[in-house]
């Protein structure tokens, strides 16, 4: 693992945030005087941001907001969920003991998510997850976000690291095509937020538990 950059994607791979991005969507359907969106329904949006949640919830229940209220719901979203946070979500099993051997194994660690920056520090912050990382990246960090490739070479070079060197963990097709684009290996789990079958993501491999991570990583290294 010297002189590797494991990049990973947040909501739905390093963290089961889906409890209270839930939570807060649903808040802004009480907002609107609608019934709350059964979890099922909007899991598989997570990986598309707040915004899409929401229109993703109003189509759900049969209604349509104008772009301006959607912006209103949008600011009332990340209030609440600001406050919130880590009411309910945690790190995936296993994954915080895996970080910390990753790290003393010589690697280096990053995190690239299209949450904006200052809520995922906030988050990892209050997990006790943000000193594992050498560098992260959120949507509002660079320029471009995912899946622009330039989005996941930033976050490696904030890692002081080296995309030869490199392999992206995620759970979603923007994860694996921003992987791809910038030539990146790419691992990908089953367990995250999805709205394809993760066998058929296209990652190099596809992990179920985090136990099964750092066999996956020695092996995609050892064919660099």
């Amino acid at each position: 693992m010297r002189e590797a950059t494991i990049v990973f994607d947040l909501d739905g791979t390093l963290v089961d945030t889906a409890p209270d991005l839930i939570h807060a969507t649903n808040h802004t359907m009480r907002l609107c005087g609608l019934p709350p969106v059964a979890a099922a329904e909007l899991r598989p949006w997570i990986g598309f941001g707040a915004r899409r949640m929401i229109v993703e919830a109003l189509r759900y229940s049969g209604h349509e907001r104008t772009d301006d209220e959607i912006d209103d719901l949008l600011a009332e979203f990340l209030t609440h969920y600001s406050a919130n946070i880590a009411a309910a979500s945690q790190p995936f099993d296993g994954a915080r003991d895996v970080l910390k051997r990753l790290r003393s194994a010589g690697a280096r660690l990053a995190v690239c998510t299209n949450k904006r920056e200052a809520l995922s520090r906030q988050l990892l912050t209050e997990l006790d997850l943000l000193d594992l990382f050498d560098a992260l990246a959120g949507r509002d960090t660079f320029p471009v976000c995912k899946p622009d490739p330039e989005h996941l070479f930033g976050s490696i070079r904030l890692a002081n690291g080296h995309p030869a060197r490199a392999i992206m963990v995620g759970d979603s097709p923007t994860d694996i095509a921003t992987a791809r684009a910038a030539g990146i290996r790419v691992v990908a789990v089953s367990f995250g937020y999805t709205d394809v079958p993760a066998e058929h993501l296209g990652a190099d491999v596809l992990i179920d538990h985090y136990t099964q991570l750092e066999q996956a990583l020695s092996d995609l290294l050892a064919c660099a």
